[in-house]
């Protein structure tokens, strides 16, 4: 690895180095990549079998106008007509009709089984009993009432004066027109005749007496088709009421729910003669509204049955003042012309707005749980920390999705296309073009906002697909129904639309009502001319998105940022803070201080710090100044000090080796160090940089073994090493070089390794793979965190000797457990217990202050014996601890000032004429006696 960066990589670099990352990291999920693909691929070709189906089954005879073949000209040849007298009832609605038939004007009638009686609710006298629903005899009954009584009693009697009269020559519907006509059957949306003439329901003729009139069977003509009609008598009952608001309460008690079974008391009719008299005709009408067997059926429809009602009281007011030989005949009603229907039914734009929100939807989980997987995986910090800065990775990683998007969204509309959807070929693809383009950009503004609540990557994919989903559904069964009902405030559409699953739903769907439309009428779908028509919602949709967008990214790029409002702040400090500062007392540092009077070589490194703070040089790579970690503690526990005023200095050439049990805070330690926490108090400066301000620039100089390998899975080893080299500015056949070098340094060059997906290493190789990661790119300053971790003894001293050499211009602080490893790298060695350094030097000076015994061991063959090894080395050192014992086994430590090596060596000589000695041994203080006695002292402390 002697191949070195010249200075830091600029903004092109960094962007060159991810985006060129990224683009390998796709090109190796390509399989992944292929199945997003194919879901809309799916979905369209589903509709596309859908419609083939549809289209079968529309094309048959019973869906279009009757045709059939005549020889018209006598020669044999036969010529098709089409036409309403070819058809049966089936075929009718679908041909051509310059001149409508005629139906009956009827009015509504209940059911006998609904119709107005005595009950709890209504305890009218002069209502039927309601006894007669049994039999189904009861009179349908119209309410009267009006300023003068006498008047609208009169003209409620004259209400049945019409007789049914049907002699051999005169049409049904002529007879109706003479008589008070009902029928039971409900109106539907389309009555090009009416369904009561088809419904093999009864008509009724109401009249004030059925005593003479039987129930008949007579012939209708329709369609040139004769239809036998079943005509019954029924008896009706006019009631007076004394004002208009006991009308509106024995309706509404009467009033048929939502559900059908839920009838109560029908009324036919109830009118309202207000102050009429022999000079004046005024009058209010109530009738029935609710009835229809079609959701959304037409008002018209429904007042179809109105025109029998307002007639009626016309020829009552008329009777009455003319005499009852006086009429205003209402002979029929019919529909206006049309022409002729073909039924066309396009499934891509009856369903286009919900399959279609999923196709666009499902990108969004896919970015989210790429940023969260960063996030989990500690990556975007890794890349950070070795240099990479927040503008190009916010730069390339937006490109980047929104090339993602692009090209998706341009392979489904090409796709949908391709198969002649109408739903794509009718719209203008430009309209299409800014719409997908303006919300893409969105998708990917919310998912790096969202991305910053989730920390976990399978929460973020379950949290992503139900917004999916959910989006589509809440839109094609809640947020549609809103839009299509004309009595919902359309200010209201516009507040549900800030959320951008009813935004979309909205676009779609207004690109699918105009391809339907266009389809069914052989014209174009949306053009932008379209966008100022107030009916549709294009134009708000594509405001509302834009600006969102804009919003939302400036908010996640808010968040990205900061951990805090008030972070402006920061940039304060910055301009109000040196790099150098003139160290002062404080009170809390007090205790710190009062530790470190029995520890000689800790206070002599405080003090060097203040010198070097006092005298700024560039002679040293690392100065930390009484930093400390403070985690607050929660649930009443007393706060939790990981780091308490650690003051150190490093010279570049130079490695620290930090030991400490688990827990002492060296991870602490090093997560400031590298920016991952920030320090409760105190100062760090790398290069003459402080942590605190200046982060940015010091990752940079600065190269990071983490204690967790933090790798792209699919990633080579040779990938993320050509990554992280073009951070640290390398280039051309100086990056490849220095990408071969690390490779072979670390033992991952032969055998194919390096280009081997780091998933499928070893915890071994990761670990191997990770120190060259910290060391590509003459990094000033590294960290490593127990870099030896799972690896076998020749990988371990191989590491080593890349770590010796790497260090010869680099200031390195190494954490271990391993003694050995501290022996062999460190210059240097402190050892951290509870938060504080207990003492730093080489490994000679710390056994040398720490170490002040010898350890004796001598193995005997009897238990007897264990006396005279004891006399022995009473003898020896009078002051002897002994602190094993065990199977004739026994350890003893000697302090040093009470014995020479020479007076062991002749003891043991002459007791071996006195006694069997299997085996004895006498060794110096080990680094890991150091450390267990440090650590036990400080704990004890």
């Amino acid at each position: 690895m002697a191949i070195l960066s010249q200075a830091h990589s600029s903004f092109k670099t960094q962007a060159n180095a991810l985006l060129l990352k990224n683009l390998t990291f796709q090109k190796r999920n390509y399989k992944t990549n292929l199945r997003l693909i194919a879901f809309p691929f799916i979905l369209c070709l589903l509709l596309v079998a859908i419609q083939v189906i549809v289209d079968i089954e529309l094309d048959k005879d019973e869906l279009k106008c009757g045709c059939t073949c005549i020889d018209t000209n006598g020669d044999g040849t036969c010529e098709k007509l089409c036409g309403i007298e070819y058809s049966n009832l089936t075929q009718v609605v679908h041909c051509p009709i310059s001149n409508p038939l005629e139906w009956p004007a009827l009015l509504q009638v209940p059911r006998p089984e609904y119709r107005a009686v005595r009950n709890d609710l209504t305890l009218s006298t002069d209502l039927p009993h309601e006894s007669c629903k049994r039999t189904g005899s009861c009179n349908p009954v119209f309410l009267v009432t009006g300023l003068n009584q006498t008047l609208g009693q009169s003209l409620g009697e004259n209400f049945f004066t019409g007789v049914f009269n049907l002699n051999g020559s005169v049409d049904v519907i002529d007879a109706l027109a003479n008589s008070l006509g009902g029928s039971d059957t409900y109106t539907r949306r389309t009555n090009f005749i009416d369904p009561a003439v088809l419904s093999h329901r009864p008509l009724y003729i109401i009249q004030a007496n059925c005593a003479n009139f039987s129930t008949k069977n007579v012939p209708m003509d329709i369609a040139s088709i004769r239809i036998p009609q079943e005509v019954k008598c029924v008896q009706g009952s006019n009631l007076w009421r004394n004002s208009s608001s006991s009308v509106n309460d024995e309706l509404y008690k009467g009033y048929r729910k939502s559900n059908p079974e839920s009838k109560i008391n029908e009324i036919v009719a109830a009118y309202d003669f207000l102050n009429s008299n022999n000079n004046i005709f005024n009058v209010s009408l109530w009738y029935n509204s609710t009835y229809t067997n079609t959701p959304g059926a037409s008002m018209d429809k429904r007042m179809a049955r109105v025109l029998r009602s307002v007639n009626l009281a016309s020829n009552a007011y008329l009777q009455h003042l003319k005499g009852s030989g006086v009429k205003m005949l209402l002979d029929f009603v019919k529909e206006m012309p049309k022409q002729g229907s073909v039924l066309k039914l396009d499934f891509s734009t009856l369903l286009g707005a919900l399959f279609f929100s999923w196709v666009v939807l499902q990108l969004f989980p896919v970015i989210l749980t790429s940023l969260v997987y960063e996030k989990q995986q500690n990556l975007r910090i890794m890349m950070k920390m070795h240099g990479l800065g927040d503008g190009p990775y916010w730069v390339i990683s937006y490109m980047y999705f929104l090339l993602l998007s692009v090209v998706y969204m341009m392979c489904f509309v090409a796709f949908g296309s391709l198969i002649r959807l109408k739903f794509f070929t009718l719209n203008d693809y430009s309209i299409q073009f800014v719409f997908y383009f303006i919300f893409i950009n969105l998708q990917i503004s919310i998912a790096f906002l969202v991305a910053t609540i989730f920390a976990n990557v399978k929460t973020a994919e379950v949290a992503g697909h139900i917004c999916v989903f959910g989006s589509g559904l809440l839109g094609g069964y809640l947020f549609q129904f809103f839009v299509e009902d004309d009595s919902f405030p359309r200010g209201w559409i516009i507040v549900l639309e800030i959320f951008p699953g009813f935004a979309l739903y909205r676009g779609l769907y207004e690109f699918a009502q105009f391809a339907f439309v266009g389809n069914s009428m052989g014209s174009d779908g949306m053009h932008w001319k379209d966008l100022n028509d107030g009916t549709n919602g294009m134009k708000e949709i594509l405001i509302i998105m834009l600006v969102e967008w804009l919003i939302v990214l400036c908010f996640a790029f808010y968040l990205d940022q900061v951990t805090h409002p008030l972070f402006f702040l920061k940039n304060w400090n910055k301009k109000h803070s040196s790099s150098f500062r003139r160290p002062t007392l404080r009170k809390q540092d007090s205790k710190v201080f009062a530790d470190e009077i029995d520890k000689p070589d800790v206070s002599q490194e405080r003090e060097k710090v203040e010198q070097l703070l006092l005298e700024p040089q560039a002679s040293h790579a690392i100065v930390i100044d009484n930093i400390k970690k403070v985690y607050p503690g929660t649930d009443g526990n007393p706060d939790k000090f990981a780091v308490r005023g650690l003051s150190l200095a490093l010279s570049p050439g130079e490695c620290l080796g930090m030991l400490g049990p688990n827990g002492a805070g060296k991870t602490s330690f090093i997560s400031m160090m590298i920016g991952l926490i920030k320090p409760t108090s105190g100062m760090a400066l790398v290069q003459g940089m402080d942590i605190r301000t200046d982060m940015d620039k010091i990752y940079t100089s600065m190269g990071v073994c983490p204690q967790h390998d933090l790798l792209w899975e699919i990633l080579t080893g040779r990938e993320h090493l050509m990554f992280y080299g073009r951070l640290k500015n390398l280039k051309g056949a100086a990056l490849t070089q220095a990408v071969e070098e690390s490779l072979k340094s670390v033992n991952l060059f032969h055998g194919g390794m390096g280009d081997k997906q780091a998933g499928k290493y070893s915890g071994g190789m990761k670990r191997r793979l990770s120190v060259a990661i910290s060391l590509i790119g003459n990094p000033k300053v590294v960290y490593m965190d127990e870099p030896s971790t799972g690896l076998d003894p020749a990988s371990r001293n191989n590491l080593w000797n890349v770590v010796k050499r790497a260090k010869e211009s680099r200031a390195i602080i190494l954490t271990t457990h391993s003694m050995e490893e501290a022996e062999v790298l460190c210059d240097r060695l402190g050892i951290f217990v509870d938060g504080s350094l207990q003492c730093v030097g080489n490994p000679k000076e710390l056994k040398r202050r720490y170490g002040g015994s010898y350890v004796f061991t001598m193995t005997t063959s009897s238990n007897n014996d264990e006396v005279e090894v004891e006399k022995l080395v009473r003898r020896l050192s009078p002051n002897a601890n002994r602190i094993y014992n065990m199977s004739g086994t026994q350890k003893f430590e000697l302090p040093k000032e009470e014995v020479r090596i020479a007076d062991v060596f002749a003891a043991v000589g002459n007791a071996k004429r006195k006694f069997t000695i299997n085996a004895w041994g006498l060794t110096d203080t080990t680094l890991e006696d150091v450390f267990i006695k440090v650590a036990r002292g400080a704990q004890a402390f």
